[in-house]
Parts: C-alpha cells; structure tokens; sequence
C-alpha cells in the first residue's frame, strides 16, 4: 500500500503506474491526438510520491482520512471523462497525465483512474472533476526530503490547465478530420451520424461556454500565476455568467468580469472552528449547515452542474435542485474530513529557548489579532455544540485592515443580469432583473439547500438541529438560519478591505504570506514593505530557517513580481503588515525568536 503510518514514507511510485497506464492507452485503437493551446513548458517538475515524508497532523487525521479526502467527489463536472481520457496537449502529453506533468498537481497512486490528489469522477462515473483536495493539499522539499502536508495551499497552475482544456477540446471542432478521429475515439468507428451529431453538439456547447469565461476572466496570460486563483471572481462567474442565461448556453457574457484579483489558496485545518470564513470574512461558520453553504458555493465554482428553471408552481418560483450536479453526501464526507485534519507539526528541531522568547514576543504583539483566545480571554462556545452537526467550540474571527493589497473588496461591488433568476423567490426576496452578483450567488447557494431539504433525495436531518431549537421544519426557518452564510447585505456595499486573521497553527508550511501570496517568508513578512523582496521565485523549495519559500526554485520557472503601497490595488501588492505591532521593527535576535516560535504553534 502506498500509504502506511504517521511518519512512514511511501514506498512505491505513481510516476511508474501512470507511464504504464500511458503506454496501454497508446496502444489501445481508440487513442485520440489533439494539439492542444500553444504555452510555456510546465510551470514546476512533476512531484513524485515516492518517498514523501508524512507529516503529524494530529490524532484524528489516519491514512483512511487521508484517502477519503483525497478521492472523495463532490459533484465537480469540470469535462466528461469519455473526453478527458483521448484528449492531448500540443507536446503529446495526455490531458490525464498533465495534471501531474504539467500543472503541479500531486500524485495519488491510490487512485483507481490514476487520478491527481483531489480529482475525481462524479458518482455516475461520466465525468472528470475536483474537489477541496486539489487546491488544498501541497508538497514542498527541504534539507533533501519532501514532505506531504494536507490541507495546505496547492502549488499549482490552474489557469494554464483551464486554458490548456480549452484549446485542447477548440483543436477537435477545427477541422473534420480532427472531429472524425475524436468521435471514433469516445464513440467507437461504427458509431452512426446521429450520435455524432449530438456529441458535435455537446462539444461545441462545451466550448462556447468554457471560451467564453477565458474570454471574459483570463484577460491576460499568467493573471494568478502558480499557487493562486481569484476563486470569488470565479465562482461570481460560473453562476452568473455561465449558469442562469435564459439562451440554450445559459451564457450571460456581459456577468463574466476579469479575474484579476488573485489570493493563494487557504489552509483549511481548523477552518470550520473560525466563526467567519474566507479572506474576507464574508461568511458565517460554526456549525454544518453553515459548512455546506460555504462548501457547495465553492463546488458551483470548479464546475458543478448547476441549471435552475422556472418553476411557477414551486414557492420560490424556481427549480435550483433538478438539474444540480453538486453531490451533497460528498460534501457532508469532506467537510467531516476537513474537521480532522489536524495542523503540521513542524518536522526539524526548534531552539527551546528561542521558542521561549519568541512566544513572549508573540503574546505582546501578534496574539491580539492571531491568537487562539480572543477579547473575552476564552474560546467563544456554540449554543447547541454538542448536539450533531455541531462543533464544540469556535474561535472569534477578527477581520482587520492591516494595509494588504485591497483589490478583492472590488469584486463585491459587481453587479448582475439575473437571467432566469429574475423575478423568482429563492430566499422569500425577488430577485430583480439587476441585482448584486453576491446576491445571486447567496439566491443560488441557499436556495439549493432549502429546497433540497424538501425535495428527495433529502438532506441528512442533523443539519437542521440547530442552536438547541428543534429541527428546522420549514424553508423559513431554514432560510433564517443561512443568512449569515453570505453576508451580501454588508458586502454589496463598499466596503474597507478587512481581512480574516485566523489562528496562526502551522504557519509554517503554508507560504507565500498575506492573503494575495505576495510576501515569500516570515523572515520577509517580519520586514518593512520596502525591504520585502519584489519579485521572487515560487515553488516546492523550502527555507526552514526564514520559513517559506527558498530564493531558488530549480524545480519551477515560475516568479511573481509585487507592487508596493503606492499601488495598494495592485492585486499583487506585499504592502502592509507592518508598523508597531507588527513584527517589522523587530531587531534581527528578537525576529529570529518570533519565527521559531511561530514553527511550533
């Protein structure tokens, strides 16, 4: 088995299973060869599993979760896999063996498909997606050893696997030939002309939509980069620019805004303890019916199938949960998943008696803002939290504005063509013709969940025992219930650029810092803006001693270059974090306490 106990390392390598899961496919009749888009060579080597240092991370978290989290779907329907498995890219690596080759993902020899971390098939087996795993599991390598941390950012290159799909399925519909070995590929070659007809259809449709959100979000190559997404921009996109047009595409184009506010993706341990959620802040968390809003808003953006229709005879005068590929079993599994992963504990030696001094320095200037007891000097408890669906205890989320990079507060400000949406009641409100992009997307979140609570397959009912009330029997209550999931009211507004400051267990291992991946280390991060570095290198390297990334990469050819204070809304910009209070005017003993101490938290 590849994955044995805590600390033990793996001992067989997916590299080997893949190349030999390649060479069947070429030698199978049906193999189909497409260029795809014309790019950059990959981005950072591939990472192997071979050898890969397991790290602590906590007594609930087991090689049976660990799987579980890596495989498990959640209703992602990103391309159909009859297509995933012929397609190539335009230097004749499988689209499949990409995701690892190509965009950073990370080996999963477990996977029955040969599948990356964190990608899966949907229940019925007809189509390729990903979950949470993907985007929040890392690899990085220190001191010559690779280590696995789960629930970490990913080190990956999502924009140029989106853009590199694109061109591959547009190469099928350039020319008959191309669509002529495609279909006997997918089809079989005594396939007859209707069923080609409709699989022309489909990949046609498949594209205008997927083309028109590179279009409409990726304005210019390279806009997040390796490591990072502008996931609300994405999500705002999916929703209202490619879910409720009224047309056959259900395509709004005029709804599908630049993606240009990119933010390296969150650790997740401990993210259902906060009571607020996301970098903004924007949602309420504590319990799991607020967990499946925060989780299914994030499937609705990696590609859940998600087609409301009119319904007059409905309440709410729309059907959100027919045509609903979001697998909501799937992201009760993964949420319960997310509550065990532990944080990493650090893997080297830390100095006791620097640990010692840096916690005072801690306490005196960060624990105010990062601590684990907040305010009232205590964990702040959940009515009801020992009743299912609940945590014990959730830790008070401060949002501040510390002078970070405030380019995603833009973001909420979008407003919306409501498309089919107009005029329905998905929360008791209609929806006007125009409205809030946020507010669709809280219509199309919530919505769902009150009416699949009603509306079989039925919602698990220890979702809806909340706050030591008995269980929520109607959608009203319910709806209550969810308003804080989405703070639209709040956020439709302009707003100063707060930011969450989470609980700072296992730091460590998740730079880059701040919330846009601007700053490499905490050594940089504990430096005035002026001194951080400009443009640094991004990839697995690890520096243990500055802790985050190494200055050189070999193994990635990627670099992302950052703004200063003057241009706050960069997207990009490393400013803030600094002052009094901040760490930046440390001296250089009393800086290398602190960070010693911050690897042990």
């Amino acid at each position: 088995m590849p994955y044995s106990t805590r600390g033990k390392v793996f001992t067989s390598s997916p590299l080997q299973l893949r190349r030999k899961h390649a060479r069947t496919l070429l030698a199978g009749a049906l193999l189909f060869v497409v260029a795809g888009c014309k790019g950059d060579q990959a981005t950072i080597t591939p990472a192997t599993e071979a050898g890969v240092v397991l790290l602590d991370q906590g007594p609930q978290w087991d090689d049976g979760q660990r799987a579980a989290f890596y495989s498990q779907t959640q209703g992602s329907a990103l391309v159909p896999w009859a297509w995933a498995k012929v397609l190539k890219l335009d230097d004749g690596t499988a689209f499949t063996d990409a995701l690892t080759v190509r965009y950073g993902y990370l080996p999963n020899a477990a996977s029955a498909n040969h599948l990356p971390v964190g990608f899966t098939l949907t229940s019925d087996g007809q189509s390729l997606g990903m979950s949470c795993a993907a985007c929040h599991t890392r690899q990085i390598e220190a001191d010559g050893k690779q280590y696995r941390v789960d629930g970490g950012p990913a080190i990956s290159d999502f924009e140029k696997l989106l853009r590199d799909l694109v061109g591959s399925v547009g190469k099928v519909l350039e020319s008959d030939a191309n669509f002529t070995t495609f279909g006997d590929a997918v089809l079989g070659a005594t396939a007859g002309v209707e069923p080609r007809k409709k699989l022309r259809e489909a990949v046609t449709q498949w594209h205008n939509r997927e083309s028109a959100m590179i279009k409409g979000a990726l304005t210019s190559q390279g806009i997040w980069g390796l490591g990072r997404l502008d996931a609300i921009s994405m999500i705002f996109n999916r929703v209202a620019g490619l879910d409720i047009g009224t047309g056959p595409d259900r395509i709004i184009a005029s709804n599908i805004k630049p993606a240009d506010a990119p933010t390296r993706y969150p650790f997740i341990w401990n993210a259902p303890k906060q009571d607020k959620i996301q970098w903004p802040g924007f949602a309420d968390n504590g319990d799991n019916l607020l967990g499946l809003a925060r989780n299914l808003g994030e499937v609705y953006g990696v590609f859940a199938i998600f087609h409301p229709t009119k319904d007059p005879l409905d309440l709410m005068g729309v059907n959100l949960h027919s045509d609903n590929s979001a697998d909501f079993p799937g992201l009760a599994k993964l949420e319960n998943a997310i509550q065990k992963i532990g944080a990493p504990k650090f893997p080297g030696v830390p100095d006791p008696a620097l640990v010692g001094r840096g916690q005072g320095i801690f306490v005196a200037q960060c624990a105010s803002c990062h601590g684990q007891e907040l305010k009232n000097g205590k964990l702040v408890e959940k009515p009801g939290a020992s009743r299912p669906g609940h945590l014990e205890m959730t830790w008070e989320t401060q949002r501040v504005d510390v002078g970070t990079d405030s380019r995603e507060f833009s973001l909420f400000l979008r407003t919306a063509d409501t498309g089919i949406l107009a005029g329905s009641r998905p929360l008791f409100r209609t929806i006007p013709q125009n409205d809030c992009t946020f507010n669709v997307l809280k219509s199309a979140v919530a919505g769902s969940i009150i009416q699949r609570a009603f509306h079989p397959p039925f919602l698990p009912p220890e979702l809806f025992n909340l706050h030591q009330k008995p269980r929520l029997s109607t959608p009203q209550e319910i709806n209550q219930a969810l308003q804080g999931a989405f703070n639209a009211t709040d956020f439709c507004k302009p707003q100063t650029p707060r930011y969450e400051s989470r609980v700072m267990h296992g730091i460590w291992a998740v730079a880059p810092y701040l919330h846009n991946g601007s700053v490499p280390t905490l050594d940089a991060l504990l430096h005035p803006c002026k001194d951080r570095p400009v443009t640094f290198a991004v990839g697995r390297a690890y520096d243990f001693k500055k802790v985050g990334l190494a200055e050189a990469q070999p193994g990635s050819t990627y670099s992302r270059t950052t703004t200063d204070a003057t241009d706050r809304n960069s997207g990009n910009s490393r400013c803030g974090h600094e002052g009094a209070g901040f760490g930046t005017e440390l001296n250089e003993n009393d800086r290398l306490a602190l960070i010693e101490f911050l690897k042990v938290l």
